[in-house]
This record gives C-alpha cells, sequence and structure tokens, in this order.
C-alpha cells in the first residue's frame, strides 16, 4: 500500500471490549446488503467474526460475508450499487485472497473500518469453515475466552500488520474447528 491509499488502508489493528451494539449494527448492513446483492446471492449474507459472537473482544469492525456463484460477477456489476452505499472495493492484487472479493465500508470520518464484505463463492470451503468456527465460538464461552487473550496479545504484536496478526490466529482457528468437528462426531451420552 502507498501514501495515496485511504487512511483506514494503514488502521492499526486494536481489540476493543465487547460492544452489545455490534449484533444491531450487523443486522442493519446484513439487511442492506441482502437488498443491494439480491439478484446475485445464493446463500445469503451472514454476520462472522468475533463481533459476531456475543461477549467476544474484538476489532470493531462488522464482517460479513455473502455467498454468490461468481464474485468478479458481482464486482463487474455491484460494484457501483455498493459503492453508492459507501463500500471501497479491494483488488484481489491487494487483498491477497484470490478465493473471495473483498469491501471495506469505512465510518464516516473515512479513518478507521466500520465494516467488511467478504464475497465468497458458493460451496467454498471458506463459507462453511467462518460459520462453524463462529458457532464454535458462541456455544463454548471458554474457547471464546482463549480466543479473545490471544487476540489482544497479536494486537499488541502485529497491531500495524493486519496480514501478520491474521496469519497468528491460523493454527488456533484451525484447533478450534477440529476440535468443534470432532464434538459434531461424539455420538450423545
Amino acid at each position: 500500500m502507498s501514501s495515496a491509499d485511504p487512511p483506514w488502508a494503514h488502521e492499526k489493528a486494536e481489540t476493543h471490549a465487547p460492544d452489545p451494539q455490534w449484533a444491531s449494527k450487523a443486522r442493519t448492513e446484513r439487511a442492506r446488503l441482502m437488498e443491494l446483492l439480491a439478484p446475485w446471492l445464493d446463500d445469503g449474507v451472514e454476520h462472522v467474526g468475533s463481533t459476531a459472537v456475543p461477549g467476544l473482544a474484538a476489532k470493531p469492525i462488522i464482517d460479513l460475508m455473502a455467498s454468490v456463484n461468481d464474485p468478479d460477477v458481482v464486482v463487474e456489476q455491484a460494484s457501483q450499487r455498493l459503492a453508492a452505499d459507501g463500500w471501497c472495493y479491494v483488488p484481489p492484487e491487494l487483498d491477497g485472497r484470490p478465493w473471495r472479493r473483498f469491501f471495506v465500508k469505512p465510518d464516516a470520518s473515512g479513518q478507521r473500518r466500520m465494516a467488511h464484505l467478504h464475497v465468497i463463492p458458493s460451496g467454498h470451503v471458506r463459507w462453511a469453515e467462518q460459520l462453524a468456527f463462529r458457532d464454535i465460538l458462541r456455544r463454548d464461552d471458554q474457547l471464546a475466552r482463549r480466543y479473545a487473550e490471544l487476540k489482544r496479545r497479536l494486537t499488541d504484536q502485529h497491531g500495524h500488520d493486519r496480514e501478520a496478526y491474521t496469519e497468528a490466529k491460523a493454527t488456533f482457528i484451525a484447533e478450534a474447528l477440529q476440535h468443534g468437528a470432532e464434538l459434531d462426531t461424539r455420538p450423545p451420552d
């Protein structure tokens, strides 16, 4: 990224105490995206990430994930709609995740990120993983607390490097998904 990038592109990652307003903000953004993206949606729009887990400390950014047939078609055909609603497109070469198309919605000041939109192809493994991880954290308070502690440490260590922050969470997330899969396959007592 360069000095011509918007301020939110260089925003430091910070973990905040849980905010009950995250859920209502997500509902509002989700409803709006369901409207804007209706012609392209397959499995809808979901609130994911830490702000989707009640009581979990998080970066105060609402993560939303939309399942579509072809993310590139959405970029081509819906970018103007999304831009009119405040969403900024981050091209794949800057995002570094070729399996999705990514949009950021800055706050009114334009300085900080308010929301992320992850546009994912229908049936992609990331869709199921994101939902599974969210749901595991919602069910397991102890795991959620451990994740919050990890996130606080990582924002202290990697707050100015979002990629390093994200990569440093990968092992925990993989282990949580494995733990969740093991719980789901256990026979009832």
